[in-house]
């Protein structure tokens, strides 16, 4: 080996490991970066929780504090479409009002009919397109509600455990929740903190708890809540029942995760099912461009297709999708 292949291979080395050390560096102090600004969100998140809870309870009209009375003391009667509407936009958290949800809605619909109807040069295709695409933004809403719900019910048992170690330690049910809302990220914390926010700021502990059920909608929470307002009443080991309650909560939520996995078949068959329409109907544009363009001269046909589909997802969903 001659002295010039070893400068090449020193000079090698070194450049690799200046490489190597520039990028630990910068890798570094993005992390930093990255990591401050998370915490720089979750904190502003959590003081806006804590200021929608002032405005909530300071600003209460009557009218709002007899409603969550009434609750309070019996069942809500059976909620009407506007309320569970808007039920599902809080427990979303994507921060809509319903009108301007169901705006949203309206311009999705009226977007999408009118560019299916441009295109076909049908009036009537347009309107079922567009309500047949108005819903979009509902959908989306339900699937943030079930991710958030989800994400939810996973944080729930280590939650209920920290609580119960800090009543171990001394303190009230209060700041149990308090801690829950420092140490856990959102929505966990970020509802118990809205829920402390409530209680200090005046609201009733059990009125605070009925709306946390409430909000969440969700029925470990709301088990959570029957739990700690019985106990207010009737007394007991409140650390052994918050432990009792997260093993349940997290048992169910193994259960939850065996059934997603026996019932992964169907899902999958559905999405195949539903997919396989217009995959081969774009195939087919690429073979034979002709043949495929004569289906839209036939609507009907389109539009029974989509209801023949949209019943058989809806079916499929029934089926593998059930409480327990």
């Amino acid at each position: 080996m001659n002295a010039s292949t070893i400068v090449m291979a020193l000079a090698f080395l070194a450049a690799f490991f200046v490489v190597f050390s520039v990028n630990l560096v910068l890798t570094d102090l993005y992390e930093r970066g990255r990591r401050r600004r998370l915490k720089e969100i979750e904190q502003d998140l959590l003081s806006r929780q804590r200021q929608r809870a002032r405005e909530a309870v300071q600003g209460n009209q009557e009218r709002d504090l007899g409603r969550l009375a009434h609750e309070a003391e019996a069942d809500a009667e059976t909620p009407t479409l506007t309320e569970r509407l808007a039920q599902m936009l809080e427990q979303s958290g994507v921060g809509l009002s319903l009108p301007g949800l169901l705006g949203i809605s309206f311009l999705c619909g009226s977007f999408f009919g009118g560019i299916a109807g441009f295109l076909m040069g049908d009036l009537l295709v347009g309107i079922v397109c567009g309500i047949l695409s108005a819903p979009i933004p509902i959908l989306y809403v339900q699937f943030k509600r079930a991710q958030r719900s989800e994400l939810l019910t996973s944080q729930l048992p280590d939650s209920l455990e920290l609580m119960s170690r800090v009543l171990r330690a001394g303190q009230t049910i209060t700041q149990a929740m308090h801690a829950v809302g420092q140490e856990f990220k959102p929505p966990i914390g970020a509802e118990f903190a809205y829920c402390y926010e409530q209680q200090n700021l005046g609201m009733s502990t059990d009125m605070a708890l009925r709306d946390l059920a409430k909000r969440t909608g969700l029925l470990e929470v709301k088990i959570f809540v029957l739990a700690l307002i019985i106990h207010r009443q009737s007394g007991g080991n409140l650390t052994q029942l918050l432990d009792k309650l997260a093993e349940l909560i997290r048992e169910r939520y193994k259960i939850r995760g065996k059934i997603k996995a026996l019932t992964a078949e169907g899902r999958l068959q559905a999405m195949i099912l539903m997919g396989l329409p217009p995959l081969m109907y774009c195939i087919l544009l690429l073979i034979s461009r002709k043949y495929a363009l004569e289906l839209l001269e036939h609507p009907n046909l389109i539009l029974g297709a989509l209801i023949s589909m949209a019943i058989g997802g809806i079916w499929i969903r029934k089926i593998v999708n059930f409480d327990f």
